[in-house]
């Protein structure tokens, strides 16, 4: 019996508190456009994904003075990658196995909470959910069994539920916030391991109806399919050729542009899949009416190396010959920065890039078209055993860079100094089932000999082109996204140490830290109620950051393991 497709309510929302909650202030294209700076309402506080607080009450002269307001227990385990999102009162958050709390954002008083049952034999490689989604008086969750749940804010109850993808039939599974344009709310889903062929799909925010749906990677005849194989042993490679979607995407509000990210190739081996390979590991730029594909650029061609392209590039404007020119900028898992023109069309054009981590892939980048050509030894093959740096986890993995508008600074959170070694097979496609190309236990990360740190921050100036300052981690990779405030403030979390922090943005100086239960590897965000300014994050170490600590347990004599459960925490000035 396939799950929720016979109109069973496996689903749970419960109610907490016995006084009534605040008003809840419709969420409308026009307050999506512009947020308020006392709310944070998507998942980087903005469409242009700058994860950028306006609000300076806090700032680098008082932020000593930051102190714990309340905390709440999630009762649930393994990472917490969702921020919390914030509209006035409501504070929303979602956690692994398909749960949303909902929170007093002053007070931490749980106002419901939403659980959905997690089917048996569902094979999702991470089960985790990265946030949700405001539109009208709904909160919208997506699930790692492929649906999109719609949920009234103010009581959790369900509104309506759509299936993204069919699990068992396909294998995908879904990570990846929800992103709302125009009424539309748009999400693809993960699994390019099981050989999923990745897809965005736009639904009816108010209904749940499909609009539509836009493939990355092209079948044959559509635009795109030459750079696949035409015949052969993989001429059917597209049918589950990876680009799925992690992570949700941003929004140029002027020109009704969307730019998504898209993830891996599938298999691994590109040698299963000869050619470029089009749309895997590149930013596509879409039409909200319809999906249309109106630009594209590709970071890596055939990519074999688990180098999604997952997060889209942050929009920005740079200054060029005493112009403002509108373009993007994004520090890719392949250890490389890029700088990209961005039209009015949607027409993306390269225009410079640099590593930010040593990359011993690239031979070279065409400074015209920014197409890489490769160091052949570096080539993950069918039945060979090659080692590359970075490894798969990528110079930055899927945390949310940050830019400042203030200090006109991008903050990457950067992982420097590991490899990768892989031997290539040919797995069969079993729905469920890993088929990477390679054994998921002879996954074989390695570090450099006498490492003087793995993790960190970088602040690079986007339009001088170069680094300003760095934070290392000597005993810890980095898996946390960044804030940034009009306070002159970047908050991080991201170490196995377990700290909250907040840096000095000009000059990366340590100002405060904090201690939370767990490690955070969930995005900070910020509010202000009654005219008082909130920080927010949500610990609860897991999935790959656990994995790759009990990694360097053996490589390096690192603690074993990092406590897990999870925990909203929320902070301000003391009075």
């Amino acid at each position: 019996m396939k799950y929720l497709k016979m109109g069973l309510a496996l689903a749970l929302a419960v109610a907490s508190g016995s006084a009534a909650a605040a008003k809840y202030e419709t969420v409308t294209d026009a307050r999506l456009a512009k947020p308020e700076p006392g709310n944070w309402l998507m998942t980087r506080g903005n469409y242009a994904g700058w994860s950028y607080s306006p609000l300076d009450e806090i700032t680098t002269k008082n932020v000593k003075k930051l102190r714990p307001v309340w905390a709440a227990a999630t009762n649930v385990d393994s990472g917490h990658e969702a921020p919390a999102i914030v509209n006035g009162r409501y504070m929303f958050v979602a956690t692994p196995r398909n749960q949303v709390l909902a929170f007093d954002a002053k007070t931490g008083r749980s106002l419901w909470r939403y659980e959905r049952e997690v089917p048996m034999g569902l094979g999702a490689l991470h089960r985790t959910n990265r946030g949700v989604a405001l539109w009208g008086d709904n909160v919208y969750v997506a699930s790692i069994d492929c649906m999109l749940t719609a949920l009234d804010a103010k009581t959790g109850e369900e509104v309506w539920v759509a299936e993204v993808c069919d699990w068992e039939e396909t294998s995908g599974y879904i990570t990846s916030a929800p992103l709302v344009v125009q009424g539309k709310v748009i999400v693809g889903p993960s699994g390019g391991e099981f050989g999923v062929r990745g897809f965005v799909k736009a639904f009816d925010a108010e209904t749940g109806e499909l609009v539509w749906t836009r493939h990355s990677v092209p079948a044959p005849g559509e635009p795109g399919s030459e750079t696949w194989p035409q015949e052969g042993q993989w001429k059917d490679a597209w049918k589950h050729g990876g680009g799925t979607m992690w992570m949700p995407g941003n929004y140029d509000v002027a020109n009704e542009v969307i730019y998504w990210g898209v993830g891996n190739g599938a298999p691994w081996l590109g040698d299963q899949r000869p050619g470029d390979n089009l749309y895997v590991a590149s930013t596509l730029a879409l039409d909200p009416d319809n999906g249309e594909i109106v630009g594209h650029f590709q970071y890596h061609w055939n990519d074999s190396w688990d180098w999604a392209a997952m997060n889209a590039p942050s929009l920005v404007e740079f200054d060029r010959d005493g112009k403002k020119v509108p373009g993007l900028i994004s520090a890719q898992r392949n250890g490389y920065l890029y700088w990209l023109d961005r039209d009015a069309k949607g027409n993306i054009d390269y225009e410079h890039s640099v590593p930010f981590v040593n990359n011993t892939v690239f031979k070279s980048i065409d400074p015209k078209t920014g197409r890489p050509s490769y160091n052949e030894g570096a080539i993950p093959k069918t039945g060979e055993s090659v080692t590359y740096c970075p490894s798969l986890w990528g110079g930055k993995n899927w945390p949310f860079q940050a830019y400042n508008p203030d200090t006109g600074a991008l903050y990457i959170p950067f992982n420097d100094n590991h490899c990768m070694t892989l031997f290539g097979i040919i797995q069969p496609r079993i729905p469920g089932t890993w088929s990477a190309g390679v054994d998921i236990n002879r996954l074989d990360l390695s570090v450099k000999e006498d490492f003087e740190y793995i993790g960190g921050i970088q602040a690079w100036d986007i339009n001088k082109r170069e680094e300003i300052w760095r934070e290392t981690y000597p005993h810890s990779w980095n898996w946390g996204s960044i804030m940034t405030t009009a306070g002159g403030l970047l908050f991080a979390g991201g170490t196995n140490d377990r700290m909250f922090r907040a840096y000095d943005a000009e000059s990366g100086e340590l100002l405060w830290e904090f201690p939370t239960p767990s490690g955070i590897i969930s995005p900070p965000s910020s509010f202000e109620i009654e005219g008082k300014q909130y920080i927010a994050v949500v610990s609860g170490w897991g999935v790959d950051a656990q994995w790759i600590q009990g990694k360097m347990e053996k490589l390096a004599g690192w603690e074993k393991a990092v406590p897990e459960g999870g925990s909203v925490w929320v902070f301000a000035l003391e009075d």
